[in-house]
């Protein structure tokens, strides 16, 4: 098997590119949620002003883009499991048609307290840290240079406890759920301004 990380044309140590990630919380950051709390049709999956854009510019530069969430509405049965895999597609589908590749989409469908078949304490439902652990593990992401963006305190704390910088956003709950003593380092009003001053400041975002 060829290894482009070894042989005589391997890059210099110390010049390739820290590997970090942008964990973007769902529903609240990335997407406008609906009244209900959920969508349950993939014409009420509706991007946040800017944030394929900014997405965009953020892959562009090098940064890795994960999605993180649970998805309660599937746990607790107000959802069902095929209904949500449709609304997944399409919201990945316009990513991708956006020019957003996204690394990976973690998406928690169980809790302990959830529905016949949707009962289980996952390593990836937040505020668990398995998700954030996993891109470090499979992917080499270097978490202390990684940043979780969320509008609630859920994905913050998580991001927080796996050793991530963290930003909110004034979009969704605003961090208004309060559930966890949580400081972001930076607010910004949504998701398109956090990403604007994590590429406009070489500082914030080391």
């Amino acid at each position: 098997m060829f290894d482009s990380h070894s042989g005589p044309h391997a890059p210099i140590p110390g010049t390739t590119p820290t590997p970090r990630a942008l964990f973007i919380d769902r529903w609240g950051t990335l997407l406008d949620t609906p009244e209900r709390g959920y969508a349950v049709h993939p014409d009420e999956v509706r991007f946040l002003p800017g944030a394929l854009d900014a997405l965009f510019r953020a892959v562009r530069t090098g940064w890795k883009v994960y999605l993180v969430g649970n998805e309660d509405a599937v746990a607790y049965g107000d959802l069902h499991p095929d209904a949500w895999r449709a609304v997944e597609e399409h919201m990945l589908a316009q990513l991708t048609a956006a020019g957003v590749l996204l690394t990976r989409h973690y998406a928690c469908t169980t809790r302990p307290d959830g529905v016949e078949g949707q009962v289980a304490d996952s390593v990836y439902l937040l505020p668990n840290t398995g998700a954030f652990y996993h891109a470090a593990h499979e992917d080499g992401i270097e978490l202390r240079h990684s940043w979780v963006i969320g509008d609630s305190t859920l994905e913050l704390v998580a991001g927080w406890r796996s050793g991530c910088r963290i930003a909110a956003v004034q979009t969704g709950l605003a961090l208004s759920d309060a559930a966890f003593g949580v400081e972001p380092e930076f607010t910004a009003r949504d998701l398109a301004e956090a990403i604007g001053v994590l590429l406009r400041s070489s500082s914030i975002a080391a």
